[in-house]
């Protein structure tokens, strides 16, 4: 009989992959791990949250089911991704708590952060002040699991904690290159570059500045934080300051392992958005000092290889 039943939403999505790799490769006696996706249940549906958990009956959750988007959604539909994300989070937590779940841990990310702050961010900066205004429906629904974990612990003991990671990427991204994030969208633009044999082209001057921290190393830590945090404050998951590196140079690692050779061209007109968010992984370290991030390159490397080799399948 296991003694950790773990439901996992949100498990067909870029980090739900990587959670069911970590768990595939290291199996632990004990633990029954059931990942569930939006063909299981409509999380924004109080009957179909309450029917899932009734059929599992987990002790544990992580919570990485989303309506998420790129900026362009972000900024046309901001009561979409307000609504549905309030929906989603309070129906997996109230079920969370209905249900006796010992320990549930939700994502959130580093956008959720105010936009006027001090670098590095740290977890205790979470409410100082609103969110960029391109994604303040997001970021606000978001911002509520905080309060939610808070108000469940204070009124009912609830072990309820979210974690906050960096900026993600891995196999099973979202490509498409309207809608998705820097990374997956620099892979697609150069695979058509190459493939058309027409320029690959920047948005930006590429001097914005983002801490990258791959699916597979998140997943690992993600899985630590349901064993062996006990914290109700959120925990920033991300590589160091130091390794924060710029778009051009992001650009120029994809140019590397898709072999691009081609004409590389920056179109200044367009944004570089925020020009850093940096974030404190101090507190990660103190828990985890000699935890071994997958060097950048070669995570770049194998994300590009999964985007090629399963072209079928990719989002984009």
């Amino acid at each position: 009989m296991a003694t950790m039943r773990v439901l996992v939403t949100g498990s067909t999505g870029l980090v739900g992959q990587a959670v069911q790799r970590v768990v595939s490769e290291n199996p632990t006696e004990g633990e029954e791990w059931i990942f569930v996706s939006t063909k299981d249940a409509d999380l924004t549906d109080f009957e179909a949250t309450e029917a899932l958990f009734q059929k599992h009956k987990p002790t544990h959750v992580i919570h990485l089911a989303a309506m998420v988007g790129g900026l362009f959604r972000n900024m046309k539909y901001p009561v979409d991704l307000l609504r549905n994300n309030l929906h989603i989070n309070d129906n997996v937590l109230y079920n969370s708590h209905k249900f006796g779940v010992q320990k549930c841990v939700s994502c959130l990310s580093t956008c959720i952060f105010p936009d006027k702050t001090t670098y590095p961010i740290k977890e205790t900066m979470l409410h100082l002040g609103p969110p960029h205004p391109s994604n303040f429906g997001f970021s606000f629904a978001k911002r509520m699991i905080d309060i939610e974990n808070r108000a469940f612990n204070k009124q009912y003991g609830c072990k309820f904690t979210s974690v906050i990671p960096t900026n993600v990427f891995g196999p099973y991204d979202n490509f498409n290159l309207q809608d998705g994030h820097v990374m997956p969208g620099l892979i697609n633009k150069i695979f058509i570059a190459k493939r058309d044999d027409t320029p690959f082209t920047v948005w930006g001057t590429g001097a914005a500045r983002r801490q990258f921290i791959y699916s597979y190393d998140l997943a690992k830590l993600i899985v630590w934080v349901m064993r062996e945090y006990e914290e109700i404050d959120p925990i920033i998951l991300s590589v160091p300051e130091e390794a924060e590196i710029s778009i051009k140079e992001l650009a120029e690692m994809v140019i590397e392992a898709m072999e691009f050779t081609g004409e590389v061209l920056y179109d200044t007109t367009k944004s570089d958005g925020q020009l850093k968010k940096t974030a404190d992984n101090a507190k990660l370290r103190g828990y985890l000092p000699d935890f071994k991030f997958t060097n950048m390159k070669q995570a770049v490397k194998e994300t590009v290889d999964w985007f090629v080799n399963n072209q079928d399948i990719a989002r984009k």
